[in-house]
Formats: C-alpha cells, structure tokens, sequence
C-alpha cells in the first residue's frame, strides 16, 4: 500500500520506543517518548495523517491502555503475540529501540500475528473472573495449611466425614491444640479459611451481578454453555472472558490451539514424534475445560442441577451438550481401558469438549446476530 507508514512501538511502564517502517523505504528509529496521553497524542499528529499509519505492539503487562487510545484518535493499530514474534538465532543485542524498529520492519512485512483485543466491558469482566480464581487459589492454600497442621498433630476427622463439608467445618471448632502456642498458630489458620471463603462468595456474587448487567449476548452465551455437563456459570464465564466471540475460529481446532491443550510435535523426514500438551496458549481456559472433563468419567445422566441449568435453552444446544456426554464418557472408558494416565485421559477429553464448546457458542451468536 502507497505512503502507509508502519509503526512499532516497544511500550513499557514508563517510556515508548518508537520506530517507521516506510512502505517502501527505510526503517529507522523515530526516538523514545513518555507513556503518556499527552505524548503519543503529538506523536500521532507528527507522523500523521492518521490514514496513512498503521501501529503495532507487544501484548504484554501494560494492557490495553494503549490501543484504546490510539483507536479513539482513529489509528489503526494491533497488539501482536509476542511469544510469535520471530527471533534470530545469533542475535544477542537488545534494547528497546532495536526491538521497536524490528516490530516496524516485520509488521510491514506482514510476519506478526496479531491479538483479539476485547473492549473495556468484556476487560472489566474478564478480571472479577479471575479475581474470584486468583481468591479460590489463597483458599486452597489456607486450607492446606491448617489441614497440615491439624495432621501433624495427630487429629483426624471422625471417619465418614467428608472434607471441608458442613460436618468437618463443625469438627474444625471442635479441635483444641495442647500447647498454646501452636493453638494461636490453629486460630490464625482457620481464621484465614473462614476470610478466604468470605471473599470467594463475595466475588462469586459480583460475577452474578456483573452477568445480570451484561450485553445479551454475552449472557445467551454464557447460559448456553451451562447446558453441558462440568460447565457451571464460573467455569462458563471463564470460556467466554478469555476467549471472547467463540466463532471468531473458523474450526475447533483453532480453538483447542488456542488453548494450549494440542500434542507438541517435533518431526522430521520419516520420523512422527508427539509429545506432552504445548501450553503455549490460554492458560485460565486450559485449566477450566479440564477441570470440566473430569465429569466424564461418569456414565451420561442429566440431575437437577443440570436440567435446571438447561430449562429454557435451545434444543439444539441441549442435543450438543447430550451428546457431549455420550461420546467423552465413551472415550474416557476406552482410553482408561488401555492402561492410559488418568490425567492423560482427563485432558484428552477436555481438548476435545472444546469443540462442543465452539459449536454450541456459535449457534448461540449467529441466532443472537441474526436478530
């Protein structure tokens, strides 16, 4: 494209590198200016006209502060997944003018791939989501030390009680350490799970708050995918913050991909080597559709909670999510029969349930488009 100027900016807290790429002329480093509105407003308007610019960065932990920016002044602009960004075997030199000229130069070159951007909605909500994570993890945490505690002084539940249920939380105010120093430690660690478990339930009431007030097709989606089994309104909300619009992949597998859930390979001529999953993908989806698969080790039933979950929805929702539990408890009984890791199983089955997670978000957003 004629006299389109292609721009990298390497941005930081505080700085922002900036380099031009011509579009058939030279790259070369335009400086370094501060991370403020004020400065990327007259950088703008120096290589302007907007038009004529087209401006990449890295996502990273600066967030999207300035993209939004940039968009609001009528740039067009992408974040680019720096794990992509291409990197010469030799090359042992970096500074942030440098990585910002190599941004320019590959961007024009049409070598980076860019990044779903989600606006600030789908941001706000997509962090109370993994607040209410980040709140389950301290928990858990909590809990392992007391329970520690508690083993190492030799106290037990009565048998039959089941872990941090009702009865077991009775049995914690029971306990009494004999010496009184250690008792302090026993107050304070249950102390801890009682605020832990307080600020889980706070959180997970904001989520339902934040769901209520949501676009109407980020709630149709959501309740969609409530109909398969393993797939609470946590763990939905999870899928839709992280991913954003499911039929933004135009196949499953894009969406397994993304994931981070996909066999690694490393082949050559006549020789297939398949290894572990990648993880080089979404790791808060990964982990939620696992969590997820563990339902299908058991044979396909619908309870109460789960046809109260799937009151309402669209019977070709309800025929996927049906069907989703015929085919992964199949799969999870035939691979457990052939001597295979039960966690290898498990993530197998979750790999594969995003496909019936992509299929039933697309139905939904096309009939919500199509309205």
């Amino acid at each position: 494209m004629k006299n389109v100027r292609f721009v990298g900016l390497d941005v930081h807290a505080d700085t922002i590198a900036v380099a031009v790429a011509e579009a058939a002329g030279e790259t070369r480093s335009v400086g370094v200016i501060p991370n403020q509105a004020d400065a990327v407003r007259r950088l703008v308007k120096q290589l302007g006209p907007v038009e004529r610019l087209q401006m990449c960065y890295e996502a990273g932990p600066t967030g999207y502060a300035v993209y939004w920016q940039l968009a609001a002044l009528g740039v067009a602009c992408e974040m680019v997944a720096p794990t992509l960004v291409p990197v010469k075997a030799g090359d042992r030199v970096k500074t942030d003018r440098r990585d910002a000229v190599k941004l320019a130069r590959m961007y024009r070159a049409g070598e980076l791939t860019a990044v779903w951007v989600p606006d600030r909605a789908h941001e706000a909500l997509r962090d109370l989501v993994r607040a209410r994570e980040a709140a389950k993890e301290d928990e858990h945490r909590a809990r392992r030390r007391l329970s520690k505690l508690l083993l190492r002084q030799g106290r037990r539940p009565p048998v039959g009680v089941k872990t941090w249920g009702t009865k077991y939380q009775q049995w914690l105010h029971s306990v009494r350490l004999d010496h009184p120093t250690q008792e302090v430690v026993r107050l304070d660690y249950q102390h801890e799970v009682e605020r832990a478990g307080e600020r889980v339930a706070r959180l997970e009431r904001a989520i339902d708050e934040a769901i209520q007030n949501a676009p109407a097709g980020t709630r149709a989606v959501i309740a969609a995918l409530q109909a398969l089994r393993g797939v609470a309104q946590v763990c939905a909300a999870t899928i839709v913050t992280e991913v954003g619009q499911l039929s933004r992949f135009t196949t499953p597998r894009q969406l397994m991909s993304y994931s981070g859930a996909v066999a690694s390979e490393h082949s050559s001529g006549t020789r297939t080597r398949r290894g572990g999953i990648t993880k080089t993908g979404n790791a808060h989806l990964r982990r939620v559709i696992i969590e997820a698969a563990w339902a299908y080790r058991y044979r396909p039933h619908v309870g109460p909670v789960l046809r109260k979950r799937q009151a309402g929805l669209p019977l070709e929702v309800t025929a996927i999510a049906w069907k989703a539990q015929h085919r992964w408890c199949r799969r999870y009984q035939r691979l457990s029969g052939r001597g295979k890791c039960r966690q290898q199983v498990v993530t197998a089955v979750g790999r594969e349930l995003l496909g019936f997670i992509w299929a039933i978000g697309r139905h939904v957003e096309t009939a919500q488009a199509s309205r």
